[in-house]
């Protein structure tokens, strides 16, 4: 056999590799987006204030799951919060992750619409790294609606377009979230058993999710978003859209 000859029949496999082992070594992508926003101090029903609810039912559950799910924590607004990313998107551990709870204090507004955009750029960036393989969620824990409702609106279907699974816990809110019909799954929490309870079944779900959809999109390109997404038109409903070959990168 001559040389150019082994050239072509070794290439493709050596191309390969890089995926063959990211199908085999895997990660679930979860990113919690956590209000710490002033109104987080207030008490639900039971008289324990909404932060430390939200606080001990996450240390609860995150404890819990499958080490084979990377956990990101994403805090927006409140106090004693040097670094948004509390908890960088990776593997668990268990000390840091209870460290990083248990850090913020509450205060400042809600610019969510900003914050679910960061959080699925970070999902996005790890789907490239492993070739599309793996499930990736974005778990929003808020108690009011976004000062930055504009972004929210715009950015959401965006989101859930590039198959990035997207839910929301409305924490002891008077009504609905705005986005209650917008994502994949609204769960209401009027009280610490209930919110425990919202993100015990959320979290459930991410063994559950199936990574082949996704891995047969291992090779689209994520080109950056036009940097006015204001002009984007998001026609159609998260039901059975196709995903554009984009990341969210550059939008905001």
């Amino acid at each position: 056999m001559r040389l150019h000859d082994l050239v072509w029949i070794l290439a493709p496999l050596i191309l390969a590799a890089p995926i063959i082992a990211a199908a085999q070594d895997y990660a679930d992508c979860v990113v919690i987006i956590l209000d710490a926003s002033g109104s987080m101090d207030a008490k639900m029903p039971d008289g324990t204030k909404k932060l430390d609810a939200a606080k001990s039912a996450l240390q609860s559950v995150l404890l819990r799951i499958p080490e084979t799910t990377h956990i990101g924590l994403l805090v927006f607004s409140g106090t004693n919060v040097p670094d948004a990313w509390v908890y960088p998107l990776g593997p668990r551990d268990n000390e840091a992750l209870a460290k990083a709870i248990q850090m913020p204090h509450p205060g400042g507004n809600t610019p969510l619409g900003r914050f679910i955009k960061t959080g699925a750029d970070r999902l996005l960036e790890e789907r490239t790294k492993q070739y599309g393989y793996g499930s990736y969620r974005l778990l929003v824990v808020t108690d009011g609606e976004a000062t930055d409702g504009t972004l929210t609106q715009q950015y959401t279907p965006d989101i859930i377009a590039r198959g990035i699974t997207m839910d929301v816990i409305g924490v002891n809110m008077k009504q609905d979230h705005t986005l209650a019909t917008k994502v994949h799954s609204y769960r209401r929490a009027d009280d610490p058993a209930s919110l425990q309870k919202a993100l015990s079944e959320i979290l459930a779900e991410v063994n559950t999710a199936g990574d082949d959809a996704a891995a047969t999109e291992a090779f689209d390109l994520l080109a950056p978003l036009p940097p006015d997404c204001r002009r984007r038109d998001f026609r159609g409903s998260f039901a059975g859209i196709k995903k554009p070959r984009r990341s969210i990168a550059g939008c905001f």
